[in-house]
């Protein structure tokens, strides 16, 4: 067992004590933990139940070193990357249909939708894909900026539909798709990058598989 590991008993016990030079140590034995896989004289400390259920994000980045081989091939064997894929696409199409609706029927774009279906498609690519490579983080950024696109898109639809009397499906079939660039760089402003922007940070950050302290116990 690690020292990280075995900190993560040391935190929750009643018998520890703080060193500013060694860091958390037993008051029992004023020593670093030196447990295989559990320690004899542990007694949970009940005041920080909260702290039981802190949650600690895992980056790529912060693999090795900080973690037991057994315990990254573990998670890594239990990642989803085409199943997470799948479903967040699928969430950040609901979002930008949602927002599509919401713009035509206000005659109003908010923005915060964007923020919306980026904590969307970022929570979803966490809880269905379990990633922890970066590859999860990037390809959540990706579909939470498409997906936004995607609501403007759908939006400018909208409206031409409305204009022209047409039903939505019909304007889709039938309309010339060449002014579509044109129409969404008129319409593009300043706050559209700043919650594009916001929406691919939430999509990136988000996607990460999220650890409690007792994934990490055998």
């Amino acid at each position: 067992m690690t020292r990280k590991e075995q900190l993560l008993f040391c935190e929750k016990c009643t018998h520890r004590k703080m060193d500013l030079n060694q860091g958390i140590l037993c008051d029992l034995t004023n020593e670093k933990a030196t447990f295989i896989s559990t320690c004899a004289d542990y007694n949970e400390d009940l005041s920080i139940e909260a702290a039981n259920q802190e949650e600690r994000i895992i980056y790529h980045s912060d693999l090795s070193g900080n973690f037991s081989e057994k315990h990254i091939e573990r998670f890594k064997s239990e990642q989803n990357f085409s199943l997470g894929i799948i479903l967040s696409l699928l969430v950040g199409t609901i979002g930008a249909i949602l927002w599509a609706l919401i713009t035509v029927a206000t005659k109003f774009q908010i923005g915060y939708m964007a923020i919306a279906i980026g904590a969307g498609v970022g929570f979803t690519m966490r809880y269905i894909g379990k990633g922890i490579d970066q590859k999860f983080g990037i390809a959540g950024a990706i579909i939470a900026v498409f997906s936004c696109a995607l609501g403007n898109l759908l939006s400018i639809i909208g409206f031409i539909s409305e204009y022209q009397e047409l039903s939505f499906f019909n304007t889709l079939l039938y309309m010339d798709y060449s002014y579509i660039p044109q129409l969404m760089k008129e319409g593009f402003s300043f706050m559209d990058v700043f919650f594009y922007a916001i929406a691919g940070y939430e999509g990136y950050r988000f996607s990460f598989r999220v650890f409690q302290n007792e994934d990490f116990i055998d």
